[in-house]
């Protein structure tokens, strides 16, 4: 069954340093038509796999959402409505920039079912956020969360950003703690990646980069779980925080393998089987489907190995960890026959663990989970 669907919004008003998504400056470009041609592809996927959606959860992200004025919107929530069917819906997630987010546009988002924001903070050190290409700054955030939460919105996620260029220890323990006297219900907070084609990659290649050493981007990583814990907000996942009953539905269809359906230039979904890109050029995706054809780049049948190991390095991402009967129940093969050598060794090393029926990463293994996970990965 397809349980999610992503939807993909390719515009920015500003292109941050460290973004490798598929996105574009939003001046000048078809914003109206792109709305429309969401809709049209929408409706061509759902009415080739109508009998195999069961849809719980969409979420838009981007580039950026709240690009979009609030004239267009609510012109994109029609045309979700139309189409996607949500008598199963339980969590409608839009991601937003703090300064984009007016009291126009979250009062349509409220009154069209988005029932969960996700706010790209990254930081509360301003100096650390123009060197990001961020354009908000921390009054924008505090403004916006409480416009939020005055207008009924409950379900309330930021992210963070840790491992910065330039960013002390100090500086992190900082936005920490105004992150965490908001009393947010949800944190995600991810380390940073340099990614190929971005700002931070071309200065990194001319030695321009001046990233804090593993050692202390694992210190940060402590003092993150260390935190959380210390005001009751659970890590349920390697960088997804919070509280009892407010983990992010969506992104847990994601670590438990589930398929779902990705709409828009450059999005990525999973249905039947197979993993699939979308058309990343704009005009071109919009072409495809003027033509009337699936505006997919690419496709992958996923293998039973590859969905054996899509289990293991997916599910071991969340702290509850993968469960041995299902996985034998799915695949026909018990855990421990296809990966006793791989478990055996990181148990003893203390980074994984076993509990009754289930296979878990300890706070030591999450330290190393890219590693670990590549255990998991077969020849």
């Amino acid at each position: 069954m397809i349980k999610g669907v992503y939807i993909h919004i390719p515009f920015c008003h500003q292109i941050c340093h460290y973004c490798d998504f598929n996105k574009v400056f939003f001046k000048n470009q078809p914003v109206d038509a792109y709305i429309e041609t969401l809709g049209l592809e929408m409706k061509m996927f759902v009415e080739r796999n109508r009998d195999q959606l069961h849809i719980e959860t969409i979420f838009l992200g981007g580039g950026t959402p709240t690009a979009l004025s609030s004239t267009q919107l609510q012109r994109l929530f029609v045309l979700i409505k139309q189409y996607i069917p949500q008598n199963f819906l339980q969590e409608f997630t839009t991601e937003a920039n703090p300064d984009e987010l007016t009291h126009d546009k979250l009062v349509v988002m409220k009154n069209n079912g988005i029932n969960r924001l996700s706010i790209g903070v990254q930081s509360f050190n301003e100096d650390i956020l123009s060197r990001l290409g961020r354009t908000h700054s921390n009054q924008h955030v505090y403004k916006t969360i409480q416009m939020a939460k005055d207008i009924g919105f409950t379900n309330i996620s930021i992210d963070l950003m840790y491992g910065l260029p330039g960013q002390t220890m100090e500086q992190w323990v900082d936005t920490l703690e105004k992150a965490l006297e908001l009393d947010l219900p949800h944190y995600s907070a991810y380390s940073l990646i340099v990614e190929p084609k971005t700002v931070f990659y071309n200065l990194m290649t001319k030695g321009k980069l001046i990233l804090p050493g593993e050692d202390l981007e694992a210190d940060m990583y402590e003092v993150l779980m260390n935190a959380m814990e210390s005001k009751g907000i659970n890590q349920y996942e390697i960088s997804n925080f919070a509280k009892s009953n407010f983990h992010s539905k969506h992104n847990n269809l994601y670590w438990d393998n589930v398929s779902y359906a990705g709409f828009g230039a450059g999005a990525h979904g999973y249905a039947n089987g197979i993993r699939y890109a979308n058309i990343g050029p704009i005009k071109k995706y919009m072409d495809a489907i003027e033509l009337g054809e699936f505006p997919v780049n690419s496709t992958h049948e996923v293998t039973a190995n590859e969905r054996m190991e899509e289990e293991m390095f997916l599910g071991l991402r969340k702290v509850s960890g993968v469960n041995k009967h299902h996985f034998e129940e799915k695949f026909g093969v018990s855990m421990e026959d296809v990966y006793g050598q791989a478990l055996s060794k990181h148990i003893s090393r203390g980074s994984i663990v076993i509990k009754s029926d289930t296979v878990a990463l300890t706070k030591k293994g999450r330290f190393i989970g890219n590693e670990i996970f590549q255990s998991f990965l077969m020849e």
